[in-house]
């Protein structure tokens, strides 16, 4: 699993091809388009790589997946330095494949600055990880109809509470726990940990707005995609320790789905806030 995870740290370590221009790459794996979580991990990455003042750490981030993305060929990052004020630095990057956008990202960066604490409570009654199955333990049974994604190597180790993707189908429900980290260790770079917690919080987060109608990875026809995706980063965190991801359907309609997830630290502080809106069409 550290492998998988250093090949992910390699996947974000975008190569500098001439100021304010980045080029990331895919992994070698059988996908159809690029995983929105790996762009939006690496446009994170080029944003950051343009902030040069010490302790500047982004704070949120907003984003459009415009296009499917092409794993087959490299992905270029233009980064704008939009603002870098006394306290603030913005950064707009555009992902560039086949001359056209793919994704666009706007990133805020705030120094860190002392003011007063208040966040919503983490839930309670949270079984502790190392009590779950992980994800191969957990869809053993499913091996067959998941084929070679079963066998994968994950550099994201997700533990599901309660329901998982296959058991859902039938039995509707509006909100899903569950704990996840990254499947080894990680540098002390504050910006990698926050690149990694972005490429993890698309990895379940859409699947959030279907389960109110009680339909899984088995239901057939049904599409979904990642539209946009928000986050705000509240305190310090370790994206290799555990981390709660608590997720609530908030609305599906007209075809797209809105989901809200909060990201807890083991100890109970709120670090990250997500919403994501998706495409969910169900039955064509």
């Amino acid at each position: 699993m550290q492998q998988a995870l250093d090949e992910l740290v390699k996947l974000l370590d975008l190569e500098a091809i001439e100021v304010n221009i980045f080029r990331g790459r895919s992994p070698d794996e059988s996908r159809q388009r690029v995983f929105g979580g790996q762009v939006a991990g690496q446009a994170l990455v080029a944003a950051a790589r343009t902030v040069d003042e010490p302790g500047r750490f982004v704070h949120s981030l907003h984003a459009y997946f415009l296009r499917p993305g092409d794993p087959t060929v490299p992905i270029l990052y233009e980064v704008d330095r939009l603002r870098d004020g006394r306290s603030f630095s913005t950064r707009r990057v555009v992902a560039i494949q086949h001359g056209k956008a793919i994704f666009n990202l706007q990133a805020s960066f705030h120094d860190d600055e002392p003011g007063p604490d208040h966040q919503l409570p983490m839930p309670t009654d949270v079984p502790e990880p190392e009590s779950l199955p992980d994800f191969k333990t957990r869809m053993e049974p499913h091996r067959e109809k998941l084929g070679d994604w079963y066998e994968r190597p994950r550099p994201i180790d997700v533990r599901y509470i309660g329901s998982d993707p296959f058991s859902r189908q039938g039995n509707p429900a509006t909100s899903q726990l569950v704990w996840l980290r990254a499947a080894g260790r990680l540098p002390d770079d504050p910006v990698l940990h926050a690149c990694v917690v972005t490429y993890a919080s698309d990895m379940t987060l859409l699947d959030t707005t279907v389960m109110p109608f009680g339909l899984s990875w088995e239901s057939p026809g049904m599409q979904m995609a990642s539209l946009d995706h928000a986050m705000w980063f509240h305190r310090p965190f370790r994206a290799d320790e555990w981390l709660l991801y608590d997720q609530a359907a908030l609305s599906t309609a007209s075809a797209r789905g809105l989901a809200g997830g909060a990201i807890f630290t083991a100890d109970g502080r709120l670090a990250v806030s997500v919403v994501q809106e998706g495409l969910t069409r169900v039955g064509r």
